[in-house]
């Protein structure tokens, strides 16, 4: 396959190969991977490119200057611009380079895969809204287990934080705990008398439920 080939973020030299499929989740990766790479390559991807502009002493003023009389500094500044663009070339398959080939900035590149694989503001809005009710209506069933529910959980909370919107720590903890189903009623009161839920994180607080999740199923196994 052409992705085995791909050999992504080998050495940390590949950035993460693109996924039609999985946008928001690609979205985050490569974020990620190019902040962590050179901070200046996000700002031209999102903001747009350096211009050639250069401050003339003469004039006292900042001016566009052609390359000849370009310094070393202005040069390698400009250079990020290409070296923005490359980076997205580096994550997209054959399929989605034509789609975007005619772009001449990395910005217009990014706001062309955000604008087809996420929507406009319009559907990002759609798509928000749609989450938000999911998470407000979110509930656990009696049998389902504390992973099975977290992971779902979790599916929420970080697909509203790559549409840049999202709840507070101590917001997701509170409605974990209020998703649980009754059974957990005794727990989760001991939690809010023993736990401060403004610094509890949502990783401790599942951490905390799966060990009583074991210790409900050792009991349930000794009366069997």
């Amino acid at each position: 396959m052409e992705s085995e080939k791909y050999l992504e973020g080998q050495s940390m030299q590949r950035p993460p190969l693109f996924e039609s499929d999985g946008f928001i989740y690609w979205k985050n990766r490569f974020e990620t991977y190019v902040k962590s790479k050179d901070l200046d390559l996000w700002h031209v991807i999102t903001d747009g490119d350096f211009p050639p502009i250069q401050f003339n002493p003469e004039t006292k003023k900042d001016e566009v200057v052609s390359f000849h009389k370009q310094n070393d500094d202005l040069k390698k500044k400009l250079a990020k611009n290409n070296e923005a663009k490359m980076v997205i070339y580096n994550a997209l398959p054959r399929k989605e380079y034509e789609r975007i080939f005619m772009c001449q900035t990395a910005k217009e590149i990014w706001d062309t895969l955000l604008i087809t694989h996420q929507g406009n503001n319009q559907v990002k809005a759609n798509k928000i809204d749609l989450l938000v009710q999911q998470y407000e209506q979110f509930m656990i069933p009696e049998e389902e287990s504390i992973d099975n529910a977290f992971a779902k959980f979790n599916t929420i909370i970080t697909s509203l934080k790559a549409l840049d919107e999202g709840f507070s720590s101590k917001n997701c903890v509170r409605k974990f705990l209020r998703a649980l189903h009754p059974k957990w009623r005794a727990k989760v009161t001991a939690i809010e008398e023993s736990k401060n839920l403004t610094t509890l994180s949502l990783d401790e607080l599942i951490g905390n439920l799966k060990v009583y999740e074991e210790v409900i199923k050792k009991d349930s196994g000794n009366k069997e």
